[in-house]
């Protein structure tokens, strides 16, 4: 038998530290997924929009924080994780700030991955389109304002 999980960073150093073995780096493997998934009912996005733009704009806006403020990301994520393992944190921003890409924008192919791990448990799943599940509006309405390229000098 064959145990193992998955350990984000800045958990993975801690692990090994313990005589885990870290088998790979799954973020090696650039599986598409939802990292920064927001669920939500279309009824609600609609009713709510207003506040659901201002959401996205926060989380946009958050990790670009992650992203520039590298020594200030690692402080807070120390502090609420309660982690002092400098070469941990280390490890976790440079893991984090791979894998989120600049704009949020949610992909079809993210989902895919999803309904692929939920096949096997629930046939519908296997028989769903990816982009039903996918509403980009948000990100776009934001990245139309210009407020991302503002937020990277681009």
């Amino acid at each position: 038998m064959i145990n193992f999980t998955i350990i984000p960073e800045p958990f993975v150093r801690q692990a090994l530290q313990l005589g885990f073995r870290d088998l790979f780096d799954i973020g090696s493997l650039k599986i598409p997924f939802w990292w920064n998934s927001v669920l939500s009912r279309e009824a609600i996005v609609k009713a709510k929009r207003p506040l659901l733009l201002k959401f996205a704009r926060a989380m946009i806006e958050a990790i670009h924080f992650n992203k520039t403020h590298k020594e200030e990301s690692k402080a807070i994520w120390g502090k609420y994780l309660k982690v002092s393992d400098q070469e941990g944190l280390e490890r976790a921003w440079q893991a984090y700030t791979a894998a989120y890409p600049d704009n949020l924008l949610p992909t079809p192919e993210g989902v895919k991955t999803a309904l692929d791990d939920l096949a096997p448990r629930d046939p519908r799943a296997a028989a769903a389109d990816a982009r039903a599940f996918v509403d980009p509006s948000l990100v776009r309405e934001i990245e139309a304002t210009g407020f991302i390229k503002q937020l990277y000098n681009r």
